[in-house]
Parts: C-alpha cells; sequence; structure tokens
C-alpha cells in the first residue's frame, strides 16, 4: 500500500511514482522514478518541483504498482514482430520489431478497454509499419490496481496475443501493361515503374513484364504465361474501365477460378479487380495507380504481400475510410484513408 509523508520524512523511503520535470524547450520526464530510495540532498530538488509531500510504498499482495501493471497489460498484447519499452511515467510503449504489416484485434482491444482502471491505445489494423515505429501504448489508470483486477482482465483475454507484425514475404511478380497506344509505342509505359517502387517497399520484386494490346486473347496467354512462370502476384494494369475496347477484366476472367471483386468502393481505385488463380492473386489495376500517388493498390498490396487472402467482405468494408482526400503533402499512411 501507499503512505503520503512530507518530504523531509520520506527521505530513506521508496518512492511510490514517478515524479515529472517539466523545463520549456529541454525535457520532460521523471526526475525521480518510482524503486528509487529518497536522499537528504533529494529534498530541494523535489520541493523545486513543488512536492510538499510524496507517496512512499507500503509492501501490500493484493495491490500492482502502474509499472507492473503495464507489462501485465503488455504482455496481453505483444504478439510476434513487437518489443517493448521499459516503463516510464507508469506507461509502457510496444514498437515494431521489423517491417511488416500491424494485425490489432479491435474486437478483443475493446473487451480489454471497456475494463474500468487500464486502457490500451494502438495504431489501427492493416496498418504498413516500419522497424521502430510506436504501436501501442499501455497503463493503468490508478497508480495502483487491485491485483484481482488485473487477473480478470487477464483470464479474460487469454493467452493469445492482441497485436502482431507479420513479415512481408518475398514475393516475385509479374506486371502486364495493356493497352493498344502502349503496345505501340505511341504512348510510354509508367505503370511498371510506379509498381516496382511499390513492390520494392514491401521487400517484393517485379520479375517479368509484359505490354499487350488491347485484345482479350493476348492478354489471357499473357496472363497464364505468368502463372506458368510461378510468380506470387499478377499485376494487369489498363484497360479496367467500362468502355467496349477495355477487355483486361474479362482476360483475368478467363484465367482465374476464383473472381472476388470487380469495383471496389475507394477513390481513386473504383474501377480495382481482385481475382486469384489457384490462390495466386491476379490483380487488375484502373488508370489511377499511375497518376495518383496513394490508391486501392495501397491499401490491398500490403495485405497480399503479408500472405492474407482478401475476401469480397473485405472489400467491401474498404468504403468506410476509403475516400482520399488527396492532401497536398501526403502523409499516408497515417491519415484515414484505407482505416476502416
Amino acid at each position: 500500500m501507499m503512505k503520503r509523508l512530507k518530504v523531509e520524512e520520506a527521505v530513506g523511503h521508496v518512492l511510490a511514482h514517478d515524479i515529472t520535470e517539466i523545463k520549456k524547450g529541454e525535457r520532460k520526464g521523471p526526475a525521480f522514478k518510482k524503486g528509487y530510495i529518497i536522499k537528504e540532498k533529494d529534498v530541494p530538488h523535489l520541493l523545486d518541483l513543488g512536492k510538499k509531500s510524496v507517496y512512499i510504498l507500503e509492501n501490500s499482495e493484493d495491490r500492482v504498482h502502474e509499472n507492473e501493471g503495464a507489462a501485465r497489460l503488455a504482455d496481453l498484447a505483444q504478439g510476434s514482430g513487437l518489443k517493448r519499452t521499459e516503463p516510464s511515467e507508469g506507461k509502457i510503449n510496444l514498437l515494431a520489431a521489423h517491417d511488416g504489416l500491424l494485425k490489432v484485434e479491435s474486437s478483443r482491444l475493446k473487451q480489454l478497454n471497456l475494463h474500468p482502471d487500464v486502457m490500451m491505445a494502438t495504431r489501427h489494423n492493416n496498418t504498413p509499419v516500419e522497424k521502430g515505429e510506436k504501436l501501442a501504448g499501455t497503463r493503468i489508470i490508478p497508480l495502483l490496481i487491485a491485483d484481482e483486477k488485473l487477473r480478470e482482465v487477464e483470464n479474460e483475454l487469454g493467452d493469445k496475443p492482441l497485436m502482431r507484425v507479420k513479415h512481408y514475404e518475398d514475393m516475385k511478380a509479374a506486371v502486364i501493361t495493356t493497352g493498344s497506344e502502349v503496345y505501340e509505342g505511341r504512348v510510354e509505359d509508367q505503370f511498371t515503374e510506379v509498381l516496382e517502387e511499390k513492390l520494392e517497399y514491401i521487400g517484393g520484386d517485379v520479375v517479368l513484364t509484359d505490354i499487350k494490346p488491347d485484345d482479350r486473347q493476348q492478354i489471357a496467354e499473357a496472363i497464364s504465361s505468368a502463372l506458368a512462370a510461378e510468380v506470387d502476384l499478377v499485376v494487369c494494369t489498363g484497360g479496367m474501365s467500362v468502355d467496349p475496347d477495355d477487355v483486361t477484366r474479362f482476360a483475368i476472367e478467363d484465367e482465374t477460378d476464383e473472381l472476388i471483386s470487380y469495383g471496389a468502393p475507394v477513390l481513386p481505385g473504383a474501377m480495382f479487380m481482385l481475382a486469384y488463380a489457384d490462390n495466386v492473386p491476379v490483380i487488375g489495376l484502373p488508370a489511377c495507380a499511375m497518376f495518383y500517388d496513394v490508391t486501392v493498390l495501397d491499401i490491398m498490396l500490403p495485405r497480399i504481400a503479408a500472405g492474407e487472402k482478401i475476401r469480397a467482405e473485405e472489400i467491401a468494408e474498404a468504403g468506410h475510410g476509403g475516400l482520399c482526400l488527396q492532401c497536398e503533402i501526403c502523409r499516408y499512411p497515417e491519415c484515414s484513408f484505407g482505416r476502416s
């Protein structure tokens, strides 16, 4: 338990909580940390910080200090691909241990936060993250919490971690650019460079490229050849609108056995198509992906690269958060786009 003492009387006792010091423009952090044994020389400093009295710890088996409480909450969240900071002022942060796709079980996170006196704040599920980025913070609300309350949370949440960061797979992709104007050399192919950059960001590589005119059979043959080369992903660019000479989507249907969606409630990217051929994803990518920095592809590609098979329901759910505001300075993924 805790006991309140005047600072002059607290010498020799163990401090029960961090004491924060703020120096404008210099630092904000603990001047004294929980567990510190107060010394005579600390008394003037504590008084300068406005502390005429402090709380010291008295042993109690049924109460848990904020640092231990934060550690136990972090245990509930920390899955593979995450690491943690040391407790500071009662809080522990969880960081990405490597690049990848953040997975958060939001319904179980809500379960945790429905309990009084505990909290956990995370970034959104399915956010692409880089090594070292902060992903979550957790703490108990009071300085001390009943051990029984923490055990109740732990028993309800169970052993399965709330969060993890999935590695991107070493994805090898084929890019098939369609369009008679590109095939005939009248217009330069700009899609392939865009896709190379986006794949490189998640550790993938374009290993096969082809250019085909607006001909259903030729595009289908190119898709078939790419699949025979055992690539992990086929991306067909262009020819995805409803114009009569846009036949790319029909060629994709010809060479796949599972159509997930033609059309997505995402802007830019409404004419997006996703199908699978023996579980190899085949994407039909509209022209917007060449003109805009961030499109539907940036929502779907990290999940595909993390080895996930995207369902039609998930594409439908992408409408909530599927409107890109095309900000003057793009901060994706640190924005609302794709955050259903």
